[in-house]
């Protein structure tokens, strides 16, 4: 085991959950190859992938560009489904198992049918490209952030695209997930209630310790980086809520990250037409218990509710969009493997130690 491989979980109750890592965690797709980010996750210790399409999109691109010459009339799709082939294989190889495929961006609620059409045929290939990379994967879709202009916000409609969706891709799995800057869903229990009404059995939830912090308690463009006070009540009476309404079996994973407390006045903060949430996302996240480097969200909090509440067992995975994933130098990939690693450690120790301080009181009663 290498110094930054993952160690056995401190305890029988941790060692429910599984460690992974999202491919955008390991470094952008134009920079960095798939392979090299595979090698990292198992050089660290990782056991579970979050594909993005970014990387296999761009994967595709690349074995294209050897055979280009030989297959002229093959379309994008012909070599993704190649590609799929080959990252399945890759993974195979190295004991390392393809969880997610994802995001399936700006899905629900498109008021022109035309786009909604296109984004069924378009789910339809990755339902293809799931059934190739893995047996028991799911297609994760985001809640969309497009303009009012072109989504509506009704909620009959959202139910009944999400029921759609997860129709069209039977039997594989669809998880849905609230993003913080959602147009019109970004909490969790927006997240819940359209899962729970679209009532498919192949139709799940995503949970997001960034995302879900990020709305309800973050303001990263003021002087203390989060909202007023009451914030933290509201926090844990949304976690209150999630232990007693989410119901288990639909949870098919949960996401780990922090963020970057930054300078209000950081330039990419303040981005023309960019929710600043959105553009914290995508420039500051860390990786859980990463203190050193500026995290300050009460992930803690809502890891432990997550997964210690819930009682989830299962996969974990890092997800991190960062600046620093988009450094142009090859290290890139090792560096963020070894910072996932460390953070796990961190992270099962600080839950570690809640479920064996809930066990001393639980035996005092």
């Amino acid at each position: 085991m290498s110094m930054h491989s993952l160690p056995t979980p401190p305890s029988e109750a941790v060692s429910r959950w599984m460690p992974a890592i999202a491919t955008v965690s390991l470094g952008a797709a134009h920079l960095h190859s798939l392979t090299a980010k595979i090698e990292a996750a198992v050089r660290s210790g990782q056991k579970g992938l979050e594909l993005f399409h970014d990387d296999l999109a761009h994967f595709a691109k690349t074995q294209r560009c050897h055979t280009c010459d030989e297959a002229p009339a093959r379309t994008d799709r012909d070599y993704e489904i190649d590609a799929a082939h080959a990252i399945r294989d890759l993974c195979a190889e190295r004991g390392l198992r393809i969880l997610a495929l994802q995001p399936f961006r700006h899905y629900e609620g498109l008021i022109d049918p035309d786009q909604h059409a296109q984004r069924i045929d378009e789910l339809k290939h990755w339902v293809q490209l799931s059934k190739i990379l893995g047996d028991d994967l799911f297609i994760l879709i985001p809640s969309s952030f497009l303009d009012p202009s072109e989504i509506t916000g009704d909620r009959d409609r959202l139910v009944a695209d999400l029921a759609q969706a997860a129709d069209v891709a039977f039997p594989i799995r669809i998880a849905y997930e609230a993003l913080a800057w959602g147009t019109y869903v970004n909490t969790w229990e927006d997240c819940w209630d359209i899962v729970r009404r679209a009532n498919r059995p192949n139709l799940g939830i995503c949970l997001d310790t960034f995302n879900i912090a990020a709305r309800v308690w973050a303001d990263p463009t003021s002087a203390t980086g989060r909202l007023p006070a009451d914030a933290d009540a509201q926090l844990q009476a949304s976690m209150d809520r999630l232990v007693q309404e989410v119901e288990l079996d639909r949870v098919m994973m949960v996401q780990l990250a922090d963020g970057e407390r930054v300078d209000p006045q950081t330039p990419f903060l303040h981005a023309e037409g960019m929710h600043k949430l959105l553009a914290w996302s995508r420039n500051a996240r860390l990786f859980p218990c990463e203190e050193e480097r500026g995290g300050y969200l009460p992930i803690r909090e809502v890891a432990d509710a997550c997964l210690n509440g819930l009682g989830y067992t299962g996969w974990v995975s890092m997800e991190v969009f960062s600046r620093t994933t988009g450094e142009d130098k090859p290290s890139v990939p090792g560096e963020h493997a070894e910072r996932a690693a460390r953070s796990w450690q961190r992270i099962l120790q600080q839950l570690d130690m809640k479920v064996e301080k809930a066990a001393i009181c639980k035996s005092c009663h």
